[in-house]
């Protein structure tokens, strides 16, 4: 008989919040792989759980196999992250797929998620979200997906690391500074806080906090797109992207910069810009392309 990976929901901050059969489940497994080892080390001799831990990271190949060789085994074995449910945000997922694929038995102790106690406590009434994770690193990816994200009409939850949040922010102001938005820190823990404004409001209290101390905390954001963003223009046609980096063009720009501005102001990536200016180009050059 083969063993069952757990997937085990952790605290998110206050140690408080971790359920009995999430105690019970750690305390009876053979071994517990974990993000951060250092991290689960804390909850266990809180709870005075004395069971093998492994660090589980994005590129663990080696342990994956050590683990469903354990299960294989008929040994359970319980599966955490640094906080909240494993599966989101951490290279958990890759494990209950191969898990899954072995046809092992995989059980979910459901716990604590930053997500879900966020949009709780932002008092915007939601039928429907959606969930992005952490946000794109980059300035460019980012501010598409926003986009994207914000047409959609959903409210939204994401994290963002304390670096970036205000450039974050400045991406919603400009796109939809109409959108509800409630910034949440540090959920669970002593310094827990939960700030409500629109973008442009919130960016400008966080940066006269930050003028004179570094950013610090875990952050998770929650937005509702304003009604003109739940009804947006349709994405403009190839025909029209290319006229607008025509009229940018004319104007004085160069056609990077003339691409970087139409894409921004469309939704759309550079790449279906440019893949734009290419097919009105290749149009215009073969104005009789029928076959005799």
């Amino acid at each position: 008989m083969s063993g069952v990976l757990y997937v085990v929901g952790t605290p998110i901050g206050n140690l408080e919040d971790m359920t009995f059969r999430a105690e019970r489940v750690l305390r009876t497994v053979s071994l517990i792989a974990a993000e951060d080892t250092r991290q689960t080390r804390k909850l266990l001799r809180h709870y005075g759980i004395e069971v093998p831990l492994a660090a589980y990271g994005t590129r663990n190949a080696r342990l994956t196999e050590t683990i469903l060789q354990e299960l294989g085994a008929g040994r359970d074995v319980a599966l955490v992250s640094d906080a909240g449910m494993p599966g989101m945000s951490d290279p958990g997922a890759e494990l209950v797929a191969r898990a899954r694929e072995r046809g092992f038995t995989i059980s979910c102790v459901p716990g604590p998620s930053a997500a879900v106690a966020a949009l709780a406590v932002s008092g915007l009434a939601a039928s429907a979200w959606c969930f992005l994770g952490f946000l794109p690193r980059r300035d460019g990816p980012r501010r598409r997906l926003l986009a994207r994200t914000l047409a959609t009409g959903f409210a939204v939850v994401c994290f963002e690391s304390p670096h970036r949040l205000l450039g974050t922010l400045a991406d919603l102001a400009e796109r939809d500074p109409d959108a509800r938005l409630v910034v949440a820190r540090e959920l669970t823990k002593i310094h827990e806080e939960v700030l409500a404004g629109s973008p442009g409001e919130l960016r400008a209290k966080l940066a006269a906090r930050f003028a004179d101390r570094r950013p610090r905390g875990e952050y998770t954001l929650v937005f509702f797109p304003s009604r003109r963003q739940r009804n947006p223009h349709p994405v403009p046609s190839g025909r029209e992207l290319a006229h607008a980096v025509a009229a940018r063009l004319a104007a004085g720009d160069s056609t990077s910069r003339a691409v970087r501005a139409v894409a921004r102001s469309s939704g759309v990536s550079r790449q279906q810009v440019y893949l734009a200016l290419k097919e009105a180009a290749s149009a215009a050059g073969e104005p009789g392309d029928e076959q005799s």
